[in-house]
């Protein structure tokens, strides 16, 4: 009997994913690995501890002793300028000032801020015996530089960076590969580096307009500030961007069809999308997994720029981060020199 035409539609259908990698991929890996990295930042089980900061001085060893009674709480001692720098980044919750009122510092926008003022202040109350409650003076950080949205936007800036300097340059190469356009560069007085450089240098020149219109669309809208210089901003952005598309030059160096690249490039930013910071602090990480979470180099983009922009931080402050981007750099450049094909 002859089987029916949409019985052979559907099995045709079938097969063709089954025939594309790329498919299974995002059908069946992306949801399980997406579902993994979020699963061990915001792992369940039992609550983990809110970390608070209690600045240097009198008074401070006695509010740390109360506070590491709660089990909800994990503080510790830290200079005022640490602390300040540490709420910012979004490494603390909440920074308590000892005196004779105490002063909970924290941004009401982060829910975790609001449950880190009521567990710490439940705990300094009860270890004072809550016969006569000691008033504590709020202050809400509001203030350019502090908030949720300062945090935010030095991480946008990095996803874009790593964004459209893979999928700029890596569809641009495989597109003019599958049409063969690669190969008629051959017959030219070229070399292969030169082609491969003037993608980079393509990149570089759209750089400014795009970073400079996400910066000054996020200063205008909700004054986020920049308290580094732009020349520091400027060169650290320019790093980041050539290393992205050393980054999608090597992906592409092989890669036939769209699909193809497709798959590989998105393989490739998916840790980093999760891992590198842009939405949450990756302190929210257990600490085996810090060492490969650091050396991503869109994890020491974004915390090159929130230091530039949140810290007024000059070059020689994020010269390890920088460090670490030209590293993937040079590497991803040389070894798509090395493996870059015209057809």
């Amino acid at each position: 009997m002859r089987s029916h035409p949409l019985q052979q539609l559907i099995l045709a259908k079938l097969r063709e994913l089954a025939r594309e990698p790329e498919a299974l991929f995002w059908i069946f890996v992306f949801p399980v690995l997406l579902a993994l990295a979020l699963g061990v930042a915001f792992r369940s089980g039992a609550p983990e501890p809110l970390p608070v900061a209690v600045e240097d001085g009198p008074g401070a060893d006695a509010l740390v002793a109360a506070l590491e009674a709660s089990r909800d709480l994990r503080p510790e001692t830290v200079a005022p300028e640490d602390a300040a720098q540490r709420l910012r980044t979004g490494k603390v919750a909440l920074v308590v000032v000892p005196g004779e009122t105490w002063t909970y510092r924290y941004d009401p926008t982060r829910p975790d801020s609001r449950l880190a003022r009521l567990a710490v202040d439940d705990a300094l109350q009860r270890a004072r015996g809550r016969a006569d409650p000691v008033p504590a003076v709020d202050e809400t950080l509001t203030a350019p530089g502090s908030r949720y949205i300062d945090f935010l936007i030095p991480g946008l800036v990095g996803m874009n960076l790593m964004g459209t300097g893979m999928w700029g340059i890596g569809f641009y190469i495989v597109n003019a590969r599958s049409k063969r356009l690669l190969k008629r560069l051959i017959a030219t007085p070229m070399r292969r580096w030169h082609y491969l450089l003037a993608q980079i240098g393509g990149r570089l020149v759209f750089l400014v307009l795009e970073v400079g219109a996400l910066v000054g669309f996020a200063r205008l809208a909700f004054g986020v500030p920049l308290r580094g210089s732009l020349g520091a901003l400027a060169l650290l952005c320019g790093l980041g961007g050539m290393t992205f598309a050393g980054l999608g030059l090597l992906v592409a160096s092989r890669a036939r069809t769209i699909e193809g690249v497709s798959g590989l490039m998105n393989l490739v930013m998916l840790p980093m999308w999760v891992l590198s910071g842009i939405f949450f602090s990756t302190s929210r990480f257990p600490e085996v997994a810090q060492p490969i979470v650091q050396a991503l180099p869109l994890t020491a983009l974004i915390d090159g720029l929130r230091a530039v922009m949140l810290e007024g931080a000059g070059v020689s402050a994020v010269a390890g981060e920088m460090g670490i981007a030209a590293a993937w750099c040079v590497v991803s450049f040389a070894l798509a020199l090395a493996r870059f094909r015209w057809s």
